[in-house]
Protein backbone atom coordinates (compact mmCIF):
# COMPACT_ATOMS: atom_id res chain seq x y z
CA UNK A 1 0.00 0.00 0.00
CA UNK A 2 2.93 2.36 0.46
CA UNK A 3 4.45 1.98 -3.03
CA UNK A 4 1.96 4.36 -4.81
CA UNK A 5 2.87 7.02 -2.23
CA UNK A 6 6.58 6.67 -2.93
CA UNK A 7 6.45 7.57 -6.61
CA UNK A 8 5.23 11.18 -6.19
CA UNK A 9 7.81 11.70 -3.48
CA UNK A 10 10.58 10.47 -5.78
CA UNK A 11 9.47 12.81 -8.57
CA UNK A 12 9.68 15.77 -6.20
CA UNK A 13 13.13 14.64 -5.08
CA UNK A 14 14.34 14.33 -8.67
CA UNK A 15 13.39 17.93 -9.36
CA UNK A 16 15.39 19.09 -6.32
CA UNK A 17 18.63 17.18 -6.77
CA UNK A 18 19.40 17.99 -10.43
CA UNK A 19 22.92 19.49 -10.48
CA UNK A 20 24.87 21.60 -12.91
CA UNK A 21 28.59 21.74 -13.59
CA UNK A 22 30.42 24.17 -11.28
CA UNK A 23 30.46 27.70 -12.66
CA UNK A 24 33.51 29.95 -12.80
CA UNK A 25 33.84 32.74 -10.28
CA UNK A 26 32.40 36.04 -11.38
CA UNK A 27 35.73 37.81 -10.86
CA UNK A 28 37.84 35.22 -12.68
CA UNK A 29 39.15 36.19 -16.14
CA UNK A 30 37.39 34.52 -19.05
CA UNK A 31 39.42 31.80 -20.78
CA UNK A 32 40.50 32.59 -24.34
CA UNK A 33 38.89 30.35 -26.94
CA UNK A 34 41.60 28.65 -28.95
CA UNK A 35 41.14 26.69 -32.16
CA UNK A 36 43.60 24.04 -33.25
CA UNK A 37 44.72 26.11 -36.25
CA UNK A 38 45.31 29.16 -34.06
CA UNK A 39 47.31 27.04 -31.62
CA UNK A 40 49.55 25.80 -34.45
CA UNK A 41 50.12 29.30 -35.84
CA UNK A 42 50.93 30.67 -32.38
CA UNK A 43 53.37 27.85 -31.75
CA UNK A 44 55.15 28.44 -35.05
CA UNK A 45 55.43 32.14 -34.33
CA UNK A 46 56.80 31.84 -30.79
CA UNK A 47 58.60 28.53 -30.54
CA UNK A 48 62.34 28.79 -29.88
CA UNK A 49 63.14 25.57 -31.73
CA UNK A 50 61.83 27.13 -34.94
CA UNK A 51 64.10 30.12 -34.44
CA UNK A 52 67.05 27.78 -33.86
CA UNK A 53 66.19 25.91 -37.07
CA UNK A 54 66.10 29.21 -38.96
CA UNK A 55 69.59 30.12 -37.74
CA UNK A 56 70.87 26.65 -38.66
CA UNK A 57 69.45 27.02 -42.15
CA UNK A 58 71.04 30.45 -42.58
CA UNK A 59 74.37 29.08 -41.34
CA UNK A 60 74.29 26.31 -43.95
CA UNK A 61 73.37 28.73 -46.71
CA UNK A 62 76.36 30.85 -45.73
CA UNK A 63 78.53 27.75 -46.18
CA UNK A 64 77.32 27.56 -49.78
CA UNK A 65 78.45 31.14 -50.35
CA UNK A 66 81.87 30.26 -48.95
CA UNK A 67 82.31 27.45 -51.46
CA UNK A 68 81.05 29.64 -54.31
CA UNK A 69 83.73 32.17 -53.33
CA UNK A 70 86.42 29.75 -54.50
CA UNK A 71 85.43 30.64 -58.08
CA UNK A 72 85.21 34.42 -57.63
CA UNK A 73 87.45 36.81 -59.53
CA UNK A 74 90.38 37.90 -57.39
CA UNK A 75 91.77 41.38 -57.98
CA UNK A 76 95.38 42.12 -56.98
CA UNK A 77 97.34 45.34 -57.16
CA UNK A 78 100.63 46.71 -55.97
CA UNK A 79 102.34 50.09 -55.99
CA UNK A 80 105.98 50.76 -55.22
CA UNK A 81 108.17 53.85 -55.26
CA UNK A 82 111.92 53.56 -54.88
CA UNK A 83 114.93 55.85 -54.83
CA UNK A 84 118.39 54.35 -55.17
CA UNK A 85 121.73 56.19 -54.98
CA UNK A 86 124.79 54.54 -56.47
CA UNK A 87 128.35 55.41 -57.42
CA UNK A 88 131.34 54.24 -59.43
CA UNK A 89 134.93 54.98 -58.41
CA UNK A 90 137.66 55.01 -61.07
CA UNK A 91 141.43 55.69 -60.94
CA UNK A 92 142.97 58.85 -62.35
CA UNK A 93 146.35 58.90 -64.11
CA UNK A 94 148.01 60.72 -61.23
CA UNK A 95 147.20 58.03 -58.70
CA UNK A 96 144.05 59.63 -57.41
CA UNK A 97 140.49 58.37 -57.80
CA UNK A 98 137.48 59.95 -59.33
CA UNK A 99 133.81 59.13 -58.56
CA UNK A 100 130.71 58.99 -60.72
CA UNK A 101 127.48 59.24 -58.76
CA UNK A 102 123.85 58.96 -59.70
CA UNK A 103 120.33 58.50 -58.38
CA UNK A 104 117.71 56.14 -59.85
CA UNK A 105 114.00 56.79 -59.33
CA UNK A 106 111.46 53.97 -59.97
CA UNK A 107 107.69 53.91 -59.73
CA UNK A 108 105.84 50.73 -60.63
CA UNK A 109 102.17 49.77 -60.57
CA UNK A 110 100.94 46.19 -60.92
CA UNK A 111 97.28 45.37 -61.49
CA UNK A 112 96.24 41.76 -61.90
CA UNK A 113 93.34 39.35 -61.63
CA UNK A 114 93.01 35.61 -61.16
CA UNK A 115 90.08 33.25 -61.46
CA UNK A 116 89.54 29.53 -61.06
CA UNK A 117 86.96 27.79 -63.26
CA UNK A 118 84.82 24.83 -62.39
CA UNK A 119 86.16 22.67 -65.19
CA UNK A 120 89.69 22.78 -63.77
CA UNK A 121 91.17 25.84 -65.44
CA UNK A 122 92.87 28.91 -63.99
CA UNK A 123 93.33 32.32 -65.60
CA UNK A 124 95.85 34.93 -64.49
CA UNK A 125 96.08 38.47 -65.88
CA UNK A 126 98.72 41.10 -65.10
CA UNK A 127 99.30 44.69 -66.25
CA UNK A 128 102.51 46.39 -65.06
CA UNK A 129 103.37 49.93 -66.23
CA UNK A 130 106.79 51.22 -65.11
CA UNK A 131 108.40 54.63 -64.71
CA UNK A 132 112.16 54.96 -64.14
CA UNK A 133 114.42 58.03 -64.22
CA UNK A 134 118.14 58.50 -63.59
CA UNK A 135 120.14 61.60 -62.57
CA UNK A 136 123.79 62.22 -61.83
CA UNK A 137 127.18 61.84 -63.48
CA UNK A 138 126.93 58.05 -63.26
CA UNK A 139 124.31 58.04 -65.98
CA UNK A 140 125.77 60.81 -68.17
CA UNK A 141 125.61 59.86 -71.79
CA UNK A 142 122.87 57.20 -71.31
CA UNK A 143 119.52 57.56 -72.96
CA UNK A 144 116.65 58.01 -70.55
CA UNK A 145 113.36 56.51 -71.68
CA UNK A 146 111.46 56.49 -68.40
CA UNK A 147 108.18 54.87 -69.47
CA UNK A 148 107.87 51.12 -70.00
CA UNK A 149 105.42 48.32 -69.22
CA UNK A 150 104.15 44.82 -69.91
CA UNK A 151 100.96 42.79 -70.03
CA UNK A 152 100.68 39.01 -69.49
CA UNK A 153 97.89 36.45 -69.54
CA UNK A 154 98.37 32.83 -68.48
CA UNK A 155 95.78 30.06 -68.67
CA UNK A 156 96.40 26.61 -67.23
CA UNK A 157 94.15 23.58 -67.59
CA UNK A 158 94.23 20.31 -65.67
CA UNK A 159 93.99 17.35 -68.03
CA UNK A 160 93.90 14.39 -65.61
CA UNK A 161 93.67 15.11 -61.90
CA UNK A 162 91.28 17.97 -61.04
CA UNK A 163 89.72 17.90 -64.49
CA UNK A 164 85.98 18.55 -64.87
CA UNK A 165 83.26 20.05 -62.73
CA UNK A 166 82.53 16.76 -60.96
CA UNK A 167 85.97 17.00 -59.36
CA UNK A 168 86.75 20.69 -59.07
CA UNK A 169 83.27 21.64 -57.89
CA UNK A 170 82.76 18.65 -55.58
CA UNK A 171 82.85 20.80 -52.45
CA UNK A 172 80.47 23.28 -54.06
CA UNK A 173 78.12 20.43 -55.00
CA UNK A 174 78.17 19.16 -51.41
CA UNK A 175 77.55 22.66 -50.06
CA UNK A 176 74.62 23.10 -52.43
CA UNK A 177 73.14 19.76 -51.35
CA UNK A 178 73.69 20.72 -47.72
CA UNK A 179 71.82 23.99 -48.23
CA UNK A 180 68.91 22.09 -49.77
CA UNK A 181 69.00 19.61 -46.90
CA UNK A 182 68.96 22.50 -44.40
CA UNK A 183 65.76 23.79 -45.99
CA UNK A 184 64.24 20.32 -45.67
CA UNK A 185 65.39 19.96 -42.07
CA UNK A 186 63.76 23.30 -41.34
CA UNK A 187 60.51 21.96 -42.76
CA UNK A 188 60.96 18.80 -40.71
CA UNK A 189 61.29 20.84 -37.53
CA UNK A 190 58.07 22.63 -38.44
CA UNK A 191 56.31 19.31 -39.00
CA UNK A 192 57.51 17.98 -35.66
CA UNK A 193 56.35 21.14 -33.93
CA UNK A 194 52.92 20.98 -35.56
CA UNK A 195 52.49 17.33 -34.55
CA UNK A 196 53.63 18.10 -31.00
CA UNK A 197 51.28 21.07 -30.73
CA UNK A 198 48.33 19.02 -31.95
CA UNK A 199 49.08 16.31 -29.40
CA UNK A 200 49.19 18.86 -26.58
CA UNK A 201 45.97 20.44 -27.84
CA UNK A 202 44.12 17.12 -27.86
CA UNK A 203 45.45 16.38 -24.38
CA UNK A 204 43.72 19.55 -23.18
CA UNK A 205 40.52 18.58 -25.00
CA UNK A 206 40.61 15.16 -23.39
CA UNK A 207 41.26 16.58 -19.92
CA UNK A 208 38.48 19.16 -20.32
CA UNK A 209 35.86 16.65 -21.47
CA UNK A 210 37.05 14.05 -18.99
CA UNK A 211 36.41 16.55 -16.20
CA UNK A 212 32.94 17.15 -17.59
CA UNK A 213 32.30 13.39 -17.59
CA UNK A 214 33.45 13.11 -13.99
CA UNK A 215 31.15 15.96 -13.00
CA UNK A 216 28.24 14.22 -14.69
CA UNK A 217 29.19 11.00 -12.90
CA UNK A 218 29.12 12.85 -9.58
CA UNK A 219 25.70 14.26 -10.40
CA UNK A 220 24.34 10.79 -11.16
CA UNK A 221 25.93 9.30 -8.03
CA UNK A 222 24.55 12.13 -5.89
CA UNK A 223 21.13 11.64 -7.44
CA UNK A 224 21.22 7.94 -6.61
CA UNK A 225 22.29 8.73 -3.03
CA UNK A 226 19.44 11.20 -2.58
CA UNK A 227 16.91 8.69 -3.89
CA UNK A 228 18.24 6.01 -1.56
CA UNK A 229 18.03 8.38 1.42
CA UNK A 230 14.37 9.05 0.58
CA UNK A 231 13.72 5.32 0.33
CA UNK A 232 15.32 4.76 3.72
CA UNK A 233 13.15 7.50 5.22
CA UNK A 234 9.96 5.92 3.90
CA UNK A 235 11.12 2.47 4.96
CA UNK A 236 11.48 0.76 1.58
CA UNK A 237 15.27 0.45 1.69
CA UNK A 238 17.63 -0.76 4.36
CA UNK A 239 19.92 1.95 5.79
CA UNK A 240 22.97 -0.14 4.99
CA UNK A 241 22.31 0.40 1.27
CA UNK A 242 23.02 4.12 1.64
CA UNK A 243 26.66 3.40 2.51
CA UNK A 244 27.49 2.06 -0.95
CA UNK A 245 25.87 5.12 -2.54
CA UNK A 246 27.89 7.41 -0.29
CA UNK A 247 31.06 5.55 -1.27
CA UNK A 248 30.14 6.03 -4.93
CA UNK A 249 29.74 9.79 -4.38
CA UNK A 250 33.06 10.00 -2.55
CA UNK A 251 34.80 8.13 -5.35
CA UNK A 252 33.26 10.49 -7.94
CA UNK A 253 34.51 13.49 -5.95
CA UNK A 254 37.97 11.98 -5.82
CA UNK A 255 37.88 11.42 -9.58
CA UNK A 256 36.97 15.10 -10.09
CA UNK A 257 39.97 16.21 -8.04
CA UNK A 258 42.28 14.09 -10.21
CA UNK A 259 40.59 15.28 -13.41
CA UNK A 260 40.97 18.93 -12.40
CA UNK A 261 44.69 18.46 -11.76
CA UNK A 262 45.06 16.67 -15.10
CA UNK A 263 43.34 19.55 -16.89
CA UNK A 264 45.54 22.18 -15.26
CA UNK A 265 48.68 20.24 -16.13
CA UNK A 266 47.57 19.78 -19.75
CA UNK A 267 46.79 23.48 -20.11
CA UNK A 268 50.13 24.46 -18.60
CA UNK A 269 51.96 22.20 -21.06
CA UNK A 270 50.08 23.72 -24.01
CA UNK A 271 50.59 27.31 -22.83
CA UNK A 272 54.30 26.64 -22.28
CA UNK A 273 54.60 25.31 -25.84
CA UNK A 274 52.68 28.24 -27.38
CA UNK A 275 54.30 31.02 -25.36
CA UNK A 276 57.84 29.95 -24.40
CA UNK A 277 59.21 33.44 -23.83
CA UNK A 278 56.39 35.95 -24.43
CA UNK A 279 53.57 36.98 -22.14
CA UNK A 280 51.29 34.04 -21.46
CA UNK A 281 47.51 34.02 -20.99
CA UNK A 282 46.18 32.85 -17.66
CA UNK A 283 43.90 30.27 -19.21
CA UNK A 284 43.00 28.69 -22.54
CA UNK A 285 39.79 27.05 -23.61
CA UNK A 286 39.95 24.62 -26.58
CA UNK A 287 37.33 25.37 -29.20
CA UNK A 288 37.67 22.33 -31.49
CA UNK A 289 36.60 18.75 -31.02
CA UNK A 290 37.90 15.68 -32.86
CA UNK A 291 35.88 14.66 -35.90
CA UNK A 292 35.66 11.26 -37.53
CA UNK A 293 36.28 11.09 -41.27
CA UNK A 294 36.56 8.00 -43.44
CA UNK A 295 39.89 7.15 -45.03
CA UNK A 296 40.14 8.20 -48.66
CA UNK A 297 43.15 6.05 -49.68
CA UNK A 298 44.27 2.47 -49.32
CA UNK A 299 47.40 1.15 -47.69
CA UNK A 300 49.36 0.71 -50.93
CA UNK A 301 48.59 4.25 -52.06
CA UNK A 302 49.61 5.54 -48.62
CA UNK A 303 53.00 3.81 -48.86
CA UNK A 304 53.61 5.20 -52.33
CA UNK A 305 52.69 8.71 -51.24
CA UNK A 306 54.97 8.56 -48.21
CA UNK A 307 57.97 7.36 -50.23
CA UNK A 308 57.46 10.29 -52.59
CA UNK A 309 56.83 13.01 -50.01
CA UNK A 310 58.69 12.24 -46.81
CA UNK A 311 61.29 14.89 -46.08
CA UNK A 312 63.57 12.40 -44.36
CA UNK A 313 63.89 10.45 -47.62
CA UNK A 314 64.57 13.58 -49.63
CA UNK A 315 67.26 14.58 -47.16
CA UNK A 316 68.80 11.11 -47.29
CA UNK A 317 68.85 11.22 -51.09
CA UNK A 318 70.63 14.56 -50.98
CA UNK A 319 73.18 13.07 -48.60
CA UNK A 320 73.71 10.16 -50.98
CA UNK A 321 74.21 12.54 -53.91
CA UNK A 322 76.78 14.46 -51.85
CA UNK A 323 78.65 11.26 -51.01
CA UNK A 324 78.58 10.23 -54.68
CA UNK A 325 80.08 13.60 -55.67
CA UNK A 326 82.84 13.19 -53.09
CA UNK A 327 83.54 9.67 -54.30
CA UNK A 328 83.81 10.89 -57.90
CA UNK A 329 86.28 13.55 -56.82
CA UNK A 330 88.27 11.01 -54.79
CA UNK A 331 88.45 8.67 -57.80
CA UNK A 332 89.80 11.51 -59.91
CA UNK A 333 92.50 12.44 -57.42
CA UNK A 334 94.29 9.12 -57.71
CA UNK A 335 95.23 10.14 -61.28
CA UNK A 336 98.59 11.81 -61.98
CA UNK A 337 98.75 15.56 -62.32
CA UNK A 338 99.05 16.76 -65.92
CA UNK A 339 98.48 20.45 -66.65
CA UNK A 340 98.71 22.33 -69.92
CA UNK A 341 99.41 26.04 -69.86
CA UNK A 342 99.67 28.88 -72.36
CA UNK A 343 101.03 32.35 -71.70
CA UNK A 344 100.82 35.51 -73.74
CA UNK A 345 103.20 38.35 -72.92
CA UNK A 346 102.91 41.78 -74.44
CA UNK A 347 105.85 44.18 -74.13
CA UNK A 348 106.18 47.86 -74.93
CA UNK A 349 109.11 49.81 -76.20
CA UNK A 350 110.66 52.19 -73.70
CA UNK A 351 109.14 55.59 -74.27
CA UNK A 352 110.67 59.04 -74.00
CA UNK A 353 109.07 61.50 -71.55
CA UNK A 354 107.16 63.32 -74.25
CA UNK A 355 105.31 60.14 -75.23
CA UNK A 356 104.48 58.95 -71.70
CA UNK A 357 102.32 55.96 -70.74
CA UNK A 358 99.95 56.54 -73.64
CA UNK A 359 102.51 55.15 -76.06
CA UNK A 360 103.23 52.23 -73.73
CA UNK A 361 99.54 51.30 -73.56
CA UNK A 362 99.29 51.65 -77.32
CA UNK A 363 102.04 49.08 -77.80
CA UNK A 364 100.39 46.72 -75.30
CA UNK A 365 96.89 46.94 -76.72
CA UNK A 366 98.05 46.48 -80.31
CA UNK A 367 100.36 43.62 -79.39
CA UNK A 368 103.32 45.30 -81.00
CA UNK A 369 105.87 43.11 -79.23
CA UNK A 370 104.13 39.81 -78.39
CA UNK A 371 105.55 36.73 -76.73
CA UNK A 372 104.07 33.24 -76.45
CA UNK A 373 104.74 30.24 -74.23
CA UNK A 374 103.01 26.84 -74.14
CA UNK A 375 103.92 23.81 -72.13
CA UNK A 376 102.96 20.82 -69.99
CA UNK A 377 103.60 20.06 -66.34
CA UNK A 378 103.46 16.51 -64.95
CA UNK A 379 103.67 15.15 -61.42
CA UNK A 380 102.69 11.88 -59.73
CA UNK A 381 103.23 10.53 -56.21
CA UNK A 382 105.03 7.21 -56.32
CA UNK A 383 102.62 5.28 -54.06
CA UNK A 384 99.81 7.81 -53.77
CA UNK A 385 98.56 6.21 -50.56
CA UNK A 386 96.83 9.36 -49.31
CA UNK A 387 94.65 9.60 -52.43
CA UNK A 388 93.85 5.89 -52.33
CA UNK A 389 92.93 6.09 -48.67
CA UNK A 390 90.60 9.02 -49.39
CA UNK A 391 89.08 7.02 -52.22
CA UNK A 392 88.39 4.06 -49.91
CA UNK A 393 86.79 6.34 -47.32
CA UNK A 394 84.63 8.05 -49.93
CA UNK A 395 83.48 4.67 -51.27
CA UNK A 396 82.60 3.48 -47.75
CA UNK A 397 80.67 6.69 -47.03
CA UNK A 398 78.70 6.32 -50.24
CA UNK A 399 77.78 2.71 -49.42
CA UNK A 400 76.79 3.75 -45.91
CA UNK A 401 74.47 6.42 -47.33
CA UNK A 402 72.91 3.88 -49.69
CA UNK A 403 72.23 1.47 -46.84
CA UNK A 404 70.90 4.28 -44.65
CA UNK A 405 68.52 5.34 -47.40
CA UNK A 406 67.29 1.80 -47.88
CA UNK A 407 66.82 1.30 -44.16
CA UNK A 408 64.94 4.59 -43.93
CA UNK A 409 62.63 3.53 -46.78
CA UNK A 410 61.82 0.28 -44.96
CA UNK A 411 61.25 2.13 -41.70
CA UNK A 412 58.93 4.67 -43.30
CA UNK A 413 56.99 1.91 -45.05
CA UNK A 414 56.46 0.19 -41.71
CA UNK A 415 55.54 3.51 -40.05
CA UNK A 416 52.93 4.24 -42.72
CA UNK A 417 51.42 0.78 -42.43
CA UNK A 418 51.16 1.06 -38.68
CA UNK A 419 49.75 4.60 -38.82
CA UNK A 420 47.25 3.56 -41.48
CA UNK A 421 46.07 0.55 -39.50
CA UNK A 422 46.02 2.47 -36.24
CA UNK A 423 43.79 5.12 -37.77
CA UNK A 424 41.49 2.50 -39.26
CA UNK A 425 41.27 0.70 -35.92
CA UNK A 426 40.79 4.00 -34.06
CA UNK A 427 37.91 4.97 -36.32
CA UNK A 428 36.21 1.64 -35.73
CA UNK A 429 36.99 1.96 -32.03
CA UNK A 430 35.19 5.31 -31.87
CA UNK A 431 32.06 3.79 -33.42
CA UNK A 432 32.20 0.81 -31.06
CA UNK A 433 32.79 3.01 -28.01
CA UNK A 434 29.85 5.21 -28.95
CA UNK A 435 27.58 2.18 -29.24
CA UNK A 436 28.83 0.88 -25.92
CA UNK A 437 28.10 4.19 -24.22
CA UNK A 438 24.57 4.30 -25.67
CA UNK A 439 23.88 0.75 -24.53
CA UNK A 440 25.28 1.51 -21.07
CA UNK A 441 22.98 4.51 -20.79
CA UNK A 442 19.98 2.36 -21.70
CA UNK A 443 21.19 -0.40 -19.39
CA UNK A 444 21.42 2.04 -16.47
CA UNK A 445 18.02 3.49 -17.24
CA UNK A 446 16.47 0.04 -17.30
CA UNK A 447 18.19 -0.98 -14.06
CA UNK A 448 16.98 2.20 -12.35
CA UNK A 449 13.40 1.46 -13.40
CA UNK A 450 13.70 -2.09 -12.10
CA UNK A 451 15.11 -0.72 -8.84
CA UNK A 452 12.20 1.71 -8.53
CA UNK A 453 9.80 -1.22 -8.93
CA UNK A 454 11.63 -3.34 -6.38
CA UNK A 455 13.05 -5.74 -8.96
CA UNK A 456 16.72 -4.81 -8.57
CA UNK A 457 19.21 -3.80 -5.94
CA UNK A 458 21.17 -0.66 -5.18
CA UNK A 459 24.39 -2.60 -5.84
CA UNK A 460 23.33 -3.39 -9.39
CA UNK A 461 22.32 0.22 -10.06
CA UNK A 462 25.70 1.47 -8.84
CA UNK A 463 27.43 -1.19 -10.90
CA UNK A 464 25.57 -0.04 -14.01
CA UNK A 465 26.46 3.54 -13.15
CA UNK A 466 30.15 2.65 -12.97
CA UNK A 467 29.84 0.83 -16.30
CA UNK A 468 28.37 3.98 -17.87
CA UNK A 469 31.15 6.16 -16.47
CA UNK A 470 33.74 3.75 -17.84
CA UNK A 471 32.03 3.71 -21.24
CA UNK A 472 32.03 7.52 -21.40
CA UNK A 473 35.71 7.61 -20.56
CA UNK A 474 36.46 4.97 -23.19
CA UNK A 475 34.48 6.86 -25.81
CA UNK A 476 36.35 10.08 -25.07
CA UNK A 477 39.70 8.28 -25.12
CA UNK A 478 38.79 6.66 -28.45
CA UNK A 479 37.99 10.06 -29.97
CA UNK A 480 41.27 11.59 -28.81
CA UNK A 481 43.19 8.52 -29.94
CA UNK A 482 41.59 8.89 -33.37
CA UNK A 483 42.54 12.57 -33.55
CA UNK A 484 46.16 11.77 -32.69
CA UNK A 485 46.13 8.88 -35.17
CA UNK A 486 45.07 11.31 -37.90
CA UNK A 487 48.06 13.50 -37.09
CA UNK A 488 50.38 10.49 -37.03
CA UNK A 489 49.18 9.28 -40.44
CA UNK A 490 49.42 12.70 -42.06
CA UNK A 491 52.92 13.07 -40.65
CA UNK A 492 53.84 9.60 -41.90
CA UNK A 493 52.49 10.44 -45.37
CA UNK A 494 54.57 13.62 -45.45
CA UNK A 495 51.76 16.12 -46.05
CA UNK A 496 50.95 17.35 -42.56
CA UNK A 497 51.78 20.96 -43.50
CA UNK A 498 49.60 20.81 -46.60
CA UNK A 499 46.73 19.33 -44.59
CA UNK A 500 47.02 22.24 -42.15
CA UNK A 501 47.34 24.76 -44.99
CA UNK A 502 50.77 25.90 -43.84
CA UNK A 503 53.49 27.18 -46.16
CA UNK A 504 57.13 27.17 -45.14
CA UNK A 505 59.30 30.00 -46.49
Amino acid sequence: MTRPLILPALLVAFSLVAQEAPKADAGAPAAAKLTLQAAIETSLKNNLQVQIAVETRDFTRAGLMIEQGAFDWNLTSGLSVSKTQDGFRYPNGDGTFGTLEGTAFNRSLTVGSTKAFGWGGNLSLSYAPLYSFHTGSLYTGSTTNPYDGSFSATYSQSLLRNFGRATTESRLIVARKSAQAADLNFQLSIISLVASTESLYWDVVFAQRNLENKQQALALAQKQLNENQIRVQVGTLAPIEVTSSEASVAQAQQDIISAEAQLLNAKDALIRALYPSSERPLNLEPADAPSIKPLELNEAAAEKQALANRIELRTARLDLESKQALETAANNRILPQLDAFATYTGNAASQIPSEGLAAVNKDLTKGTYPGYTVGLQFSMPIQNRAARGNQAQARANRRQSELTLRDLELGITLEVRQAFRNLDASGKGVVAAEKTRIFREKDLEAEQKKFENGMSTNFLVLSKLNDLNTAKGNELQAQITYAKAVTALEKALGHLLEARKLEVK
